[in-house]
């Protein structure tokens, strides 16, 4: 049960998806808003400052790829991309551009609403009261759950909701190694519906943030035939 309503902007250009997104969100609990283009999703972004945006690739005005790095560079809100494009390098490229999660066209209105669901459920997790795992010092980064933010040799890190939640998961059991399935049950909670490689993307988009070298990697370090680990000394 939600503790209070969250507010979801769906930016869709097809009239008959959104509102059949919009009517089934609003029946399971959740406040609604539509914009029809980008530009538009983008004002209303910031009218109603949602908790979650669902946002179509295929807008009339601007290409949603170009939307999401907008948001992006605004602000942290989680984003699900929907495409009819189901490739892996529009996958790879839709994530690389910052967004959380991806589905494709068409969908399962019911597993839509188990990621929204699951990633609410973990941010609900991840910012509760009383974790022994609140501030984490380790050498020159810190990562404070409670704030949402990662400094780096005194720099904050600039991560995305998804990036600060597999960095703190990783590091919370720094050493132990984690599955790609592992971490996608993890920290996307549901590991039946997911494509293993959005955990790839996101190590990739980590290393790019807190490593040294990105192509030689020594915080989160590759066991290969396993999956991946926070190294620490």
């Amino acid at each position: 049960m939600l503790t209070h309503q969250r507010k979801v902007l769906i930016i869709e250009d097809e009239s008959d998806i959104s509102r059949i997104l919009r009517d089934y969100l609003t029946k399971n609990q959740y406040e609604t808003a539509v914009a029809a283009t980008g530009q538009d999703g983008l004002q209303i972004m910031e009218l109603i400052q949602p908790d979650y945006i669902i946002l179509d690739i295929m807008l009339p005005d601007m290409d949603g790829i170009e939307v999401c790095r907008e948001i992006r560079r605004r602000n942290n809100i989680p984003i699900l991309i929907l495409s009819a494009r189901g490739s892996d390098t529009d996958k790879v490229l839709g994530l690389g551009f910052g967004a959380d999660d991806y589905m494709t066209k068409p969908f399962s209105l019911s597993e839509l609403l188990a990621r929204i669901n699951a990633h609410f459920r973990r941010y609900d997790s991840m910012t509760s009261v009383g974790d022994r795992t609140d501030l984490l010092h380790l050498g020159n980064l810190v990562i404070d759950k409670k704030a949402y933010k990662v400094t780096l040799n005194g720099s904050e890190v600039s991560l995305s909701a998804k990036e600060f939640e597999l960095l703190h998961y990783l590091a919370s059991h720094k050493n132990q190694v984690f599955s790609k399935a592992q971490l996608l049950d993890a920290i996307w909670g549901y590991a039946t519906y997911g494509d293993e490689n959005t955990v790839t993307v996101y190590i990739r988009r980590l290393r790019e943030k807190i490593e040294a070298d990105a192509s030689h990697p020594t915080v989160l370090k590759t066991v290969w035939g396993v999956g991946y680990k926070f190294n620490y000394e």
